[in-house]
Formats: C-alpha cells, sequence, structure tokens
C-alpha cells in the first residue's frame, strides 16, 4: 500500500467513525415528541439525520483533535454547524429559491411534509444550532461559546452564507465575471466550511498565527469545494449526486465551469488544494486527515 493510500484509508475510516458519532449527537439532540410540535420535530429530523457527508461536522472535530479537545466538546459544536448547514439545505430547495424536489437521493423537505412545515423546520433548526453553542458542555468558558455564537453569525449571515444566496438568485441568467463569482461562493458554500474549520481553533485557543492557518486553510478548500461542486453539476447523474444534475445550466447560473471550462476548473481546485495543504505545515503528521480531506473534496463523486 502506498502512502497516498494508506493515507486515504485512513480519512475514510475517521470520516466514517465521525460520522456515525455526529448522527448519534444528531438524534439526541432531536428527540422524536408527542403533541402539536412532533411533525415540525419530525421534518426537522428528515432533514439533518440520515444523509450527507458531514464535511462540516468533521472539520470541526479533526481541527479541534489538533488541539487536544474533548470530543464530546467538538460532537456538539460539529453538530450545531451541521444542524446550520441542513436549514440552508431546506431553504435552498424551496420553490421560492432552487425549487428542487430532490435532496440527498430523497425527496426534498418540502415535497416531504409541505412548504410551511419545511420553511419552519429550517427555522427551528438554525436556532438550535446557536441554542447548542451557549451550553456549558460545549466550552466552560464562556468566552470562547461567544466567539464561537459570534463567528456562526457571521459566516452564515447577510455577509456570509444568506448574502451569498441572494448573490447566487440575482445572478440567474445574467453572466457574473470571474471575481464576482469568486466572491459569491466565498459568502454562500466557503464561509461555512471557513468557520467549521476555525471554530475547532476556536474550541482550542490557537494563537493568532496558528488560527490563521486553520482558516486560510479552511478559506481554500471551501472554494475548491464548490468548483467541484461545479464540475459535478455539469458532469455527473442525479443518482450520483443525490439531487437534480444540470441545475446550474438551467438556471443560467454562471459557475466556475461556465466561465473557465471543465479542465480549467479543474487545474484550478487542484491549484486550491495544494495551497490548503500548504497552510497545514506548522501541524506535522496530526494534520494527516485534513490533507486527504483537501484531496477528498475534489475527487468526491457527490
Amino acid at each position: 500500500m502506498t502512502s497516498v493510500e494508506a493515507q486515504n484509508q485512513s480519512l475514510n475510516q475517521s470520516l466514517s467513525s465521525r460520522a456515525q458519532s455526529l448522527e448519534t449527537t444528531l438524534d439526541k439532540f432531536l428527540p422524536r415528541m408527542k403533541g402539536g410540535e412532533a411533525n415540525l420535530i419530525e421534518a426537522m429530523r428528515y432533514a439533518v439525520l440520515g444523509g450527507g457527508k458531514r464535511l462540516r461536522g468533521y472539520l470541526v472535530t479533526e481541527v479541534a483533535s489538533l488541539f487536544n479537545i474533548p470530543m464530546k466538546s467538538a460532537l456538539y459544536v460539529g453538530a450545531s454547524v451541521e444542524m446550520l448547514h441542513a436549514y440552508s439545505l431546506i431553504h435552498d430547495d424551496l420553490p421560492a429559491m432552487d425549487d428542487d424536489d430532490l435532496r440527498r437521493g430523497k425527496p426534498s423537505t418540502h415535497i416531504k411534509f409541505g412548504e410551511a412545515i419545511a420553511i419552519l423546520a429550517g427555522d427551528a433548526l438554525q436556532t438550535k444550532a446557536f441554542e447548542i453553542l451557549t451550553w456549558e458542555d460545549v466550552s466552560e468558558n464562556p468566552n470562547i461559546r461567544i466567539e464561537l455564537l459570534k463567528s456562526l453569525a457571521e459566516a452564515s449571515g447577510s455577509n456570509g452564507m444568506v448574502g451569498g444566496q441572494v448573490i447566487d438568485m440575482e445572478g440567474e441568467n445574467r453572466h457574473l465575471t470571474l471575481p464576482e463569482v469568486i466572491n459569491l461562493h466565498a459568502m454562500k458554500t466557503g464561509r461555512l466550511i471557513c468557520y467549521s474549520a476555525e471554530a475547532g481553533a476556536i474550541l482550542g485557543q490557537a494563537n493568532a498565527d496558528l488560527r490563521n492557518h486553520i482558516i486560510s486553510y479552511g478559506r481554500d478548500l471551501g472554494t475548491a469545494f464548490q468548483i467541484a461542486d461545479d464540475i459535478l453539476d455539469a458532469t455527473a447523474s442525479a443518482e450520483e449526486l443525490g439531487k437534480t444534475a444540470g441545475k446550474d445550466n438551467a438556471s443560467g447560473k454562471s459557475t466556475f465551469v461556465s466561465l473557465l471550462g471543465i479542465e480549467d476548473a479543474k487545474k484550478e481546485a487542484n491549484r486550491l488544494i495544494g495551497k490548503a495543504i500548504r497552510h497545514l505545515e506548522p501541524f506535522g503528521s496530526a494534520a494527516d486527515n485534513l490533507r486527504a480531506l483537501a484531496n477528498y473534496v475534489i475527487t468526491r463523486r457527490n
């Protein structure tokens, strides 16, 4: 077995184990209930459990491990960001936005539960994500909890994910320049991925230099992830993606693929992954799973 194969095997085992731990944590945080809110809880569970790569939650836990943070704390923060991500997917699929009937290989939440419950399930997952970060099980240090709350709010709000979604919708059937597309996806996708990496460093109270290395890794990883998504949208089947393929082209969106072409988009993704990996040099072999994750991001098929 080559060193690359060994690294990939280690990553696959780590991803699988961490995904199971995150699933267990999410299930615990969203117990089934009886009463008037039962259908809402079911919609929340439907959206967040039983699917997805758990990339964001994995990033939190793996970066936190660089600073010897207890796994329970890291899993709580990872579950929080997975809830916020699930909320964004529920809303992204709505008819008023990207209007997609398929998510993770099954009917979108609004198809399963109706638009009103889907919207409210997204709202509830978002607020639950912030609630979790206030718990002392995340950290006994209130300053760490406040910093996590502030960073997640900045990454997911009008200057981050939500602002990027607006730019994305308003960019349909309108030509965007490459710098505009880079900015759009840095906000819509990249900020939450970058936060997920930075959250581990916040938990670890990393010094400014190490934290900046993690932020830079997350930023480049996030852009490469989106380029890979654009390539997959243009080349993969709906069965592989677990969602409707070819949506970007059908919506007239400017993407990395439409602006660069598939081959140059692949080259740019590889360039960014090379940069991301170099940002991990201060962490030595302890960051091998994060290096392998960077390569996985641009070789995945869904």
